[in-house]
């Protein structure tokens, strides 16, 4: 989906739900990721997870779109826009918005396994060490890199 395609959906979601044009921008945002979007209150433009919308199922990413319009149409509104606000929950639930954002398969991870020279000891680090500068935190023994463990990081 390109930005022009976003802004496209939004406005008709805003139209078809809201009953209420959507006059500012909406785009893309690499840096989110955990959440689905987000409203700014400064100058109401729209954001949105690329990630997350390329995960998501239509019906999810609809469902993110109404979720920020409700924050969006609220606050211009003048009335309680935030997540504890009876009438944000209320608009949230008339026009089928998602109430929190859906999962995000997390990247692989990886262990770099070291062991001591010295007491046989296996220490394991996320990131490379260098090997001439630190040593064994029990013994003070050599260390030497043994292999990359890849790890899976998906929530079942």
């Amino acid at each position: 989906m390109t930005q022009e395609e976003l802004q496209r959906l939004v406005e008709a979601i805003s139209i078809e739900w809201f009953q209420q044009p959507f006059t500012h921008e909406a785009m893309f945002n690499a840096r989110l990721k955990t959440t689905g979007g987000r409203y700014h209150l400064n100058d109401h433009h729209l954001d949105f997870n690329p990630s997350m919308f390329a995960q998501s199922d239509e019906q999810t990413v609809v469902g993110i779109i109404k979720h920020e319009l409700c924050h969006y149409h609220l606050h211009l509104a003048g009335k309680g826009y935030r997540h504890r606000d009876k009438d944000f929950k209320q608009l949230l639930q008339q026009t089928g918005g998602l109430r929190y954002a859906p999962a995000v398969a997390k990247k692989t991870s990886k262990l770099e396994c070291y062991q001591c020279v010295g007491c046989q000891a296996m220490i394991y680090r996320k990131r490379k060490i260098d090997t001439e500068r630190f040593r064994c935190g029990r013994c003070r023994g050599k260390l030497v890199w043994q292999e990359t463990k890849r790890l899976n990081n998906d929530n079942d």
